[in-house]
Formats: structure tokens, sequence, C-alpha cells
């Protein structure tokens, strides 16, 4: 029986966590943590509030991303996105066009009701052009794509209406070659407090710490494979440690962002979260801040994803 019990545990955690002794090299590169910052309050004061309603914030804030993603040496360009008669955009740039399969790299830039938004998810955005500007210095040798999608949140969060909805669609319709989808979705909060960071099961403080100072690849229980490749990209780059997760999406949050879907399409896709409201408690608050943020560690997260779209 306790050797029931104890193999039980370990096929668990081997395929929950997908523990692995491999990691990448540590990083060379270099991010501005004083340009996160600022990408972050830009959209989270200047743009404010950026939701379905406030279509004057959002074309603010999707002109912001675009002359960012251009500076960057994007070939940039807008996807229209209707919902109840108004028009949004998918914010697109892309780097290397037709050399090789392609990598979406995607973040969401509005934000729920009237809040900042400043982790959700302006700290993904700022995440996305700041990966830009490195892949554009990097001459990968891939094409890579990079989109700020609207229209994540409530009340579209779900539907058929989603900015990622459209721009899935629009890839899978193309019949494009898609490697692999990596979602940044609230990478700007830590805590090094005890019991800092929750779970959904209690179980999973068995596989995982209970301080929130570590990112997460969260995948699909079908896309194993994809997501340990990611992780271990991203693992070792830094200092700043990276856990994994597959697991069914009855679990609250493991599909809640814009990587549910591209695996609708059949499409590898994984986010990488600070796990949002299991730690940071300000999720779709007023209090969620620029200010609140860590944004030494949110650029260990972006140099991570980097590192694994350089040595992938």
């Amino acid at each position: 029986m306790a050797f029931f019990i104890v193999f039980s545990f370990l096929l668990i955690w081997l395929i929950i966590a997908q523990p692995s002794f491999s990691s990448n090299q540590p990083t060379n590169e270099t991010v501005n943590t004083e340009t996160l910052k600022a990408h972050v309050k830009y959209l989270s004061e200047d743009c404010f509030p950026r939701n379905e309603n406030t279509l004057i914030q959002m074309e603010k804030a999707a002109a912001y991303i675009e002359a960012s993603l251009q500076n960057s040496g994007c070939v940039v360009e807008r996807q229209e996105v209707m919902a109840r008669s108004k028009k949004y955009s998918n914010v697109i740039g892309r780097l290397n066009i037709g050399k090789g399969k392609k990598i979406i790299v995607g973040a969401h830039y509005d934000s729920c009701w009237l809040t900042p938004g400043a982790d959700d998810n302006a700290s993904g955005v700022a995440g996305l052009l700041e990966l830009a500007q490195l892949a554009n210095k990097a001459n990968l040798g891939y094409e890579i794509e990079f989109v700020a999608y609207a229209l994540e949140e409530p009340p579209y969060f779900g539907g058929p209406l989603m900015g990622s909805v459209v721009h899935s669609k629009s890839t899978f319709a193309k019949k494009e070659e898609v490697e692999g989808v990596i979602i940044l979705e609230m990478i700007g909060y830590f805590s090094d407090k005890w019991f800092s960071q929750k779970y959904p099961i209690p179980l999973l403080y068995l596989f995982y710490p209970n301080k929130g100072n570590f990112v997460t690849v969260v995948g699909a229980t079908n896309q194993m494979s994809f997501t340990k490749q990611v992780k271990v990209g991203m693992q070792g780059s830094t200092d700043l440690p990276v856990f994994s997760i597959n697991a069914p999406t009855f679990i609250p949050g493991i599909d809640f962002s814009d990587h549910r879907n591209y695996w609708a399409n059949g499409y590898n896709a994984v986010m990488i979260t600070d796990t949002a409201f299991y730690r940071n408690l300000e999720y779709h608050q007023a209090g969620d801040t620029y200010d609140r943020l860590d944004y030494d560690r949110m650029g260990k997260v972006v140099l991570s994803v980097f590192n694994y779209l350089k040595t992938k």
C-alpha cells in the first residue's frame, strides 16, 4: 500500500510538474528595468482606463505599442477586431518574415473594467515590447510574430470576439506553419513572504513553492513536450526559478488567457505567468498599480523567455 501511494505521488508529480535537471546556459543579455517600468506606467496610467468601453484609451495604447514595435524594426500591421459594432485592433509586429517556422509571442493590452491593469496585463505587454527589441538585435533563424491583443478581458473572455480568437483563426486559415505560441500574462508580481503563493488544490504545495518568487509555464495536458521545452529553455537563464504545470482546464486559471484560443486550433501554446490571482491579491482590483511590481524580476522573466527563443 505504501509503495502504491509513493508511486502514485511520483507519477502525478512527473505528469503535472515535469521536473527537470536540464537547463539553459545563463544569458549574457540585459534588459533595462526602467524601460519596463515606463511601459507599464504609461499603459496603466496614461491609458487608463483601457477597456471595451473606452475606445480612445484603447487606441492610445494600441498606437503606443505600434510605435514601439516599429522602433524595434518590426513590420507592423493592425488586425481589425469587431465587437458590438465597435472596432478594436490587434497590433502585430513581424521580424524575419518568411524565415523558417514561426513563433508567436502575444500579450493582451486591455484591462478589466476600471482597473489600472499594471500586472494584468501591462506587464505582459511591456515584456512583449522588450522581447521585440532583443529579437531585433539577435538575428534569429526563424520568423517571430509579436501580437498585442484587444478584448481578452470580460465581457469577451471565453467568447468568439476575443482578439486572440481572431488572430488564431486567421493564422489557421492561412495554413501558416507555427512551431509554438508563448503568451505573456501577468509577469510582474513577486513575493518572498511565506505562503504568499496560493494554489487551487492544497496538494500542489507538495510540488511547488509556498513563496511567490518564481515564474510558471502553463501548458495543456496534450502538449507536455512543448511545455517542457519552453521551461528548460528558460530555466537557468537567470537566478529566477522557473516551474511548469500541465493540468486539465477544469482547474481554475489553466486556460485563463489567450493561449486557450491557440489550443482550439491545434497549436502548441503556453502561458508564462506569475500565477495571477493565486499570488497577486489586487488582480482585477483598483490596486493593480505600477508601483507594486518587481521590475528586476520582471526583467528576468523577459530574459528567460528570450534565452529560450535564442537557443531553441
